[in-house]
């Protein structure tokens, strides 16, 4: 029991570090030397670097993210679920691994808002569920024009995809925190859309 208690904190310490890594901070950092949470919404993520390097900074920052994402997630199921797999070790993989790029120890607990991260972990667990989440973010961002709206609508078909597709209850119970964590991490962009004050990503 000792043993399984330590390998869960081992995974959840790897995929929190791994999340944690500033990607659209560094980024900018390098390209711009400035602080990306001083400009814009204040967060790491692909939405806020676009703000500040275009649209192709935004698309590489993105799948950085995702990869982040994705890594805590393949790590835990190759190594330390491989043995009476169940699933709960690539969860706590997800898990920590949004959570980490939201409240990233290298940026005193600030960071992005989790959804490429997210995505990139549903990839990981499912990659049916992941891409089509993927799929319907652009979707609805390309016709709103606005990232967060396709991200909240996006991200919330997450445990219906993941019970579509026959995946275990931490499988289904993990999609469903994300997508709750995720908008709630939106929730200043819900209030500027019901107000019509949201940014959009073009005109």
């Amino acid at each position: 029991m000792i043993f399984v208690i330590l390998k869960i904190l081992l995974v959840a310490l790897i995929a929190y570090l791994i999340g944690s890594i500033p990607t659209g901070y560094i980024i900018v950092k390098l390209l711009k030397g400035i602080d990306i949470r001083e400009t814009g919404s204040g967060s790491t993520g692909a939405t806020n670097v676009k703000r500040v390097l275009g649209t192709k900074w935004f698309f590489i920052v993105m799948l950085l993210d995702a990869i982040k994402g994705a890594i805590p997630v393949l790590i835990a199921i190759r190594w330390f679920d491989f043995i009476n797999y169940i699933g709960l070790n690539p969860v706590v993989a997800a898990l920590f691994a949004i959570l980490g790029h939201s409240k990233s120890i290298f940026l005193k607990f600030t960071g992005g808002k989790s959804v490429a991260t997210g995505v990139g972990t549903l990839i990981a667990l499912c990659w049916p569920v992941g891409l089509i989440v993927a799929a319907v973010w652009g979707i609805i961002t390309f016709l709103s024009k606005y990232v967060s709206l396709g991200s909240i609508i996006a991200i919330s078909f997450a445990p219906i995809l993941m019970n579509v597709f026959n995946q275990n209850v931490y499988y289904i119970c993990f999609a469903a925190v994300c997508a709750i964590y995720v908008i709630i991490m939106h929730k200043d962009n819900i209030k500027r859309l019901t107000q019509g004050k949201e940014n959009k990503v073009r005109e």
